[in-house]
């Protein structure tokens, strides 16, 4: 199967797969990320139609851009971008938390909805942990939980933020993510980078109640396993949340780009970042990958290749030999392209386009994500021109969870050709999957002549779509004399079936 493009929202990344010019098994995948107010809705107190109109347009461009998948960010602080009994309704969204969307609409729902439409994957977006973003306690909803519960919250550099440390913070967050995957069609979950809060100067973080109270047989000098302990134990109860419900849908995470220096644990890589996951955030990455509590990761590597305390090359390497077998996304910083305060790797050529071409040389990466959608869309550094020219020339389909066990997609049926006046139609018999894993979308290849081609060539791809049914006559491809036609289903597991036998048609 071809390399595969994801997008989050904050609103949004985007996930896009390596070369859509290499075979289908390579699996090409790219992530944009939206920002709330930035990237979409571009700003607070937009109508409901604004913000549909927006989110119509991003898709359509990342649909041209061949695009398969977004990351949408539905939780930023402890809000819902959808309605919730558990949450109140994000500022971010309506500039007023607890107000929903006037005229009503279900964002989340008709985001779903339109991106499934254009055959794009959407990965729902969640902060675990934080509350606000200011001390401003004024902007939090009078039914927010933080009212009702204000044992579970604690402050820290100016912000609050759930106590890790509680049983119930865990409970808690299980409940949000199980009532998301049980409502919506979401092809994954998602977390970033913000676990416990970076460290602000020499303020303590919080919880020494909290440890002294439940320590969990952590010795009183090792607060700092007994943090990593807190975050391994509710990752590992969302997957098997997420997999009670519905076992198809990934769990992944996408942290910052480093998880120790090489100088401080002989495991690590060969950097001095200043920050690192495991000893700084308490996210022990590589615990989660070789157990398999994450199905995939999407390391922040938003530094340039040879930049001396964390050079992009060195942990591009790094990682592919560190993610245990698990799909591996590499976190593209498409914003810093041409900015004026970024150094001249940034401002001269396109450093991306240089990166791309650098993790063709690892196999283990399954693709890219891009931060963020509106530097996408304005096409920075031209951009979009090289990823549909060189990188993302074809459709591809997303890659297989290799950490999910699923069964094969069911073979379409009844191929055939209809002729109406000047219109010339494909259609085939809908495909209906057993245990509840529905037929995500389908791939109608097309071969000049009279013989089925290399199913492995994306370049042969001419279309993905929900429908049973395509009209030939709709597509930019000119088509004359013989063409030979098969068609296969990709299931929720992003298993493709077996092809249909070919159908070929004078046109």
């Amino acid at each position: 199967m071809n390399k595969k493009i994801i997008l989050f929202i904050f609103s949004f990344f985007i996930i896009a797969t390596l070369s859509a010019q290499h075979a289908k098994h390579e699996m090409r995948a790219v992530w944009i990320a939206t920002v709330a107010n930035i990237d979409w809705p571009s700003q607070r107190n937009l109508t409901s139609k604004a913000q549909r109109e927006e989110m119509r347009a991003m898709l359509d461009e990342f649909a041209k851009n061949n695009i398969n998948a977004i990351v949408l960010q539905i939780r930023p602080t402890a809000d819902a971008f959808y309605p919730s009994a558990l949450e109140p309704w994000s500022n971010w969204l309506t500039g007023k938390q607890g107000m929903r969307p006037n005229p009503y609409y279900d964002p989340l729902q008709f985001i779903i909805e339109e991106a499934h439409k254009r055959c794009i994957e959407v990965h729902v977006w969640m902060n675990p942990y934080r509350v606000l973003n200011s001390d401003n306690l004024g902007i939090l909803n009078k039914d927010h939980l933080f009212y009702k519960n204000r044992d579970l919250f604690v402050k820290y550099g100016g912000k609050y933020y759930f106590d890790p440390g509680l049983d119930e913070t865990r409970e808690f967050l299980n409940r949000v993510v199980e009532d998301v995957v049980e409502r919506y069609d979401v092809d994954a979950v998602h977390f970033d980078d913000y676990f416990y809060p970076y460290r602000v100067g020499n303020e303590e973080f919080p919880d020494a109640m909290t440890f002294k109270s439940n320590p969990r047989g952590f010795a009183p000098n090792q607060k700092a396993d007994w943090r990593r302990n807190n975050v391994n134990m509710v990752i590992a109860e969302l997957q098997k949340t997420i997999k009670s419900i519905k076992p198809w849908v990934e769990f992944g995470v996408s942290p910052f780009g480093v998880w120790r220096n090489d100088n401080v644990d002989p495991k690590g890589s060969a950097t001095r970042a200043g920050v690192q996951n495991y000893d700084d955030l308490y996210a022990d990455i590589l615990k989660w990958l070789k157990e398999g509590t994450i199905d995939y990761v999407a390391p922040q590597l938003y530094w340039e290749i040879g930049k001396r305390v964390a050079d992009y090359e060195v942990l591009a390497k790094w990682w592919s030999e560190n993610s245990f077998g698990k799909n591996l996304y590499i976190g593209l910083f498409n914003s810093q392209l041409g900015s004026p305060e970024a150094n001249s790797a940034w401002r001269n050529g396109n450093e991306l386009v240089r990166q791309l071409r650098l993790n063709q040389r690892f196999p283990q990466i399954d693709g890219a994500v891009f931060y963020s959608a509106k530097a996408f869309v304005k096409n920075k550094q031209s951009l979009n021109d090289s990823l549909k020219n060189n990188f993302y020339k074809y459709p591809a389909i997303c890659p297989v969870n290799r950490n999910i066990q699923g069964e094969p997609s069911a073979q379409p049926q009844n191929l055939k050709t209809l002729r109406d006046g000047k219109d010339a139609y494909l259609l085939w018999d809908e495909v209906e999957e057993e245990g509840g894993c529905q037929t995500a979308y389908y791939i109608v290849y097309a071969f000049k002549g009279k013989k089925v081609g290399d199913l492995n060539d994306p370049a042969n791809i001419l279309a993905r779509t929900q429908e049973n049914c395509i009209n030939l006559r709709e597509f930019d491809q000119k088509f004359k004399g013989n063409y030979t036609f098969v068609v296969t289903a990709i299931n929720r597991y992003k298993h493709e079936s077996v092809p249909t036998q070919g159908v070929t048609r004078r046109l």
